[in-house]
């Protein structure tokens, strides 16, 4: 076994698999505790896979988010390469269904939950997971989801067509998109989440190979057995949000993760009374995952408290914001405010420049946008919705574009006043149902 790889003293090794060996190490002189992967020396000579193995490192050290693993170095040392990443403790989804088969709706609805997140925020970068399977859940002993292994990962603006190996993933967990090698988009992962979602929920897979077909024929073109059939105690809300994930057309699917989040998020609001974490880590006690100890600087009374009315909370706030900027839209004008949201022939003032400006030299602008969308204001990435914050800008005239993956792009343009507000409210229009309609 490697001794040292960099600034890292290697404790042991923890995992292998075809591809890869993960060692449990400490980098020094920081004494933190991590993780390495690293890449077989046979596998690091075929290109494919070094190539591969190097843009996971990249995609992850691009998406910082807490239900991501964090990535903190990346090496090339004799004659392969490593990744120097965060160390999870915990067990990963395939063992803990491996153990238990299936899992409390409650508590497959929080790891349903916090994938979603981190897909969202992949999806927002233009970044495809292509491989979510229980192997590539975490569940921490803090109660932390993380979702890992981007290693077939892809950037969304690349073309499909030019990229060999375009069926690559696990076969249970394809969507019938890949399976037949066409374009994808981040509604690839909302299906495979919703296998790993009816798998937690049934535990079963929604498509398994039998003498008559493949799983992969099974996927593209027969039903499932529905969720409630095999386990009648999962609610009606969570069979929809599984069948919704799970259609074989990709326009009858959620049109983005964050759809999916919003329904979830519904569900858990009334029936959640800690916070999600904790939840976790009581579940992971009572199965003995974790023991009593461990659970312990979790389950304090503190983290009892929060949870359901704080999930409310932050439901009614992201969906207040339309009615806040609506009653103050009314007060300002109420008030004799001129609110200009259009203008002809724009000379755009110049956004740089904010920052060298007095606070009464400034405009400011705030947006609402359904369901949600990047800001984007003379060409510059500002802001990602929902935000209650102003977004300061000079005067004059500006560009405002809101930008979604799954909905036709918005353009405004607006005039800015010195020591003014100007509001946009937007609701963007779905691309799919555009093209579907005559």
């Amino acid at each position: 076994m490697l001794e040292r790889i960099g600034n890292c003293r290697i404790v042991e090794e923890v995992g292998a698999g075809g591809m890869a060996v993960v060692y449990k190490a400490i980098q020094e002189p920081l004494g933190r505790v991590v993780a390495i992967k690293a890449l077989k020396t046979s596998i690091a000579i075929e290109p494919q896979f070094s190539e591969r193995f190097e843009r996971e490192a990249k995609f992850m050290a691009s998406l910082q988010q807490e239900n991501i693993i964090n990535v903190y170095d990346f090496i090339k040392y004799s004659g392969t390469m490593f990744i120097v990443m965060e160390y999870v403790e915990g067990i990963d989804l395939y063992d803990l269904l491996d153990n238990f088969t299936s899992v409390p709706v409650e508590v497959a609805a929080i790891i349903a939950l916090q994938v979603a997140r981190a897909l969202n925020h992949a999806h927002f970068r233009g970044i495809i997971h292509r491989d979510i399977k229980p192997a590539n859940v975490m569940v921490s002993k803090r109660g932390d989801v993380k979702l890992m292994d981007f290693g077939i990962a892809r950037d969304e603006s690349l073309s499909d067509l030019t990229e060999t190996g375009t069926g690559l993933g696990t076969p249970s967990y394809m969507s019938p998109e890949q399976i037949l090698g066409e374009k994808l988009d981040g509604r690839t992962d909302v299906w495979s989440l919703g296998v790993v979602f009816y798998q937690m929920l049934t535990g079963k897979k929604p498509f398994i190979e039998d003498k008559k077909s493949s799983v992969l024929q099974k996927i593209r073109l027969e039903r499932y057995v529905p969720v409630r059939k095999l386990n009648p105690r999962v609610p009606r809300m969570l069979e929809h949000i599984v069948g919704h994930c799970l259609e074989k057309q990709t326009a009858d699917r959620y049109s983005s993760m964050q759809a999916f989040i919003h329904d979830l998020e519904d569900f858990l609001a009334t029936r959640v009374g800690i916070n999600y974490n904790a939840y976790l880590v009581r579940y992971l006690q009572e199965h003995s995952v974790i023991s009593e100890d461990e659970a312990s600087g979790i389950l304090t009374t503190d983290a009892v408290r929060e949870g359901q009315k704080a999930v409310r909370e932050d439901r009614r706030v992201i969906q207040g914001i339309g009615l806040f900027i609506a009653a103050t839209l009314a007060l300002f004008l109420l008030a004799g405010l001129t609110i200009q949201l259009t203008a002809e022939d724009p000379n755009l003032a110049e956004t740089a420049s904010t920052t060298q400006l007095n606070p009464d030299e400034v405009g400011y602008l705030k947006v609402v946008v359904n369901p949600w969308a990047r800001v984007v204001i003379d060409q510059r990435d500002v802001a990602l919705t929902p935000t209650a914050t102003p977004i300061v800008l000079s005067p004059g005239r500006h560009i405002v574009e809101f930008i979604n993956p799954y909905f036709d792009t918005k353009k405004r343009e607006i005039d800015i006043e010195k020591g003014k507000t100007t509001f946009l409210v937007e609701t963007l229009e779905n691309r799919a149902a555009q093209e579907a309609s005559p």
